[in-house]
Formats: C-alpha cells, sequence, structure tokens
C-alpha cells in the first residue's frame, strides 16, 4: 500500500522544520543559557533518570509544551507571557527536540530553537550535568557485561 496523497515522511517533517531553526551546538546553548535563554528539556522522567539531567534546565516534557509556552494560554508558565522568549529545548539527540522548537515557532515563539545532537552532544562536550540517578545502570547499558562496571558488594 502506498502513502496516501499528501503525507509526508518524517525525514521530509524533520528536514522542513529544521530548515526554520537556527540550532545551537551544546557551547552556543550553554553561552545562550548563561546569557539568559531559556534550557528546556523534554525528555520523559524516564529518560532523565537514566541519562542524566543539566542543571537549571526547565523540565517540560514534550506532551505539554505548547500549552506551557503559547502566550495564550491559560496553562503557560510564569516566564512564557512574550513572543520574543529565547527558548532552547533538547531532548536526548536532537531530533524530537527540533519538531518540538519548529511547533514553539509555529506559536510565535520567533528565538525558539534546539540543541544539536541533544543531551547526549552536551554531555559529550563535558557541559555541566548530573546523573543518571542510577550510574551503574547506565554504565552497563553503555558497556554490557563489563564486570569493572558491577557495583561494590
Amino acid at each position: 500500500m502506498g502513502a496516501p496523497a499528501g503525507s509526508r515522511g518524517i525525514d521530509e517533517i524533520l528536514a522542513e522544520a529544521r530548515s526554520r531553526l537556527r540550532r545551537l551546538e551544546p557551547e552556543e546553548a550553554h553561552l545562550a543559557y548563561r546569557r539568559g535563554a531559556h534550557l528546556v528539556d523534554i525528555r520523559p522522567a524516564a529518560q532523565r533518570a537514566a541519562n542524566g539531567e543539566i542543571p537549571g534546565a526547565l523540565i517540560v516534557e514534550r506532551n505539554v509544551l505548547e500549552w506551557r509556552f503559547d502566550p495564550r494560554s491559560d496553562a503557560r508558565l510564569p516566564i512564557a507571557g512574550r513572543y520574543d522568549l529565547p527558548v532552547i529545548v533538547f531532548c536526548q539527540e536532537g531530533y524530537t527536540s527540533s519538531l518540538a522548537a519548529a511547533a514553539l515557532q509555529d506559536l510565535g515563539l520567533h528565538r525558539a530553537t534546539d540543541v544539536a545532537g541533544g543531551f547526549a552532544a552536551w554531555r559529550l562536550a563535558g557541559l555541566p550535568a548530573f546523573g543518571p540517578a542510577d550510574v551503574y545502570a547506565y554504565l552497563q547499558s553503555v558497556a554490557p557485561g563489563d564486570p569493572r562496571l558491577r557495583p561494590a558488594t
């Protein structure tokens, strides 16, 4: 069965979203945050627990992002009362965050963007982060079976 007329694949949707963004490398995002931009972590709780978090980032899971940042929404965050709010969204690897940042731009938040490579790239860049909650589980997920990664008993 062929794709329905007018439908687009996710690669096309992602490319269109990214064509509107000035995506930031992790170091650029960190500098923008230090100058007052808002870092927004849209990852689910399980992903944050497994991989860690960025100190000071707002946690707004993806399923409520638009309601929390739309200046017209009764469910908006207190900081989200203006359209020129600098918002830098990140997810684990930088895919979902591109779609989310484009959705914020659709609401009128013209300064919304995301972190290229997501939290994983942030961590690899050595930028401030903490966690994961269970370090041994994380390390074993990266190097399964390595006996050096078992907790001391």
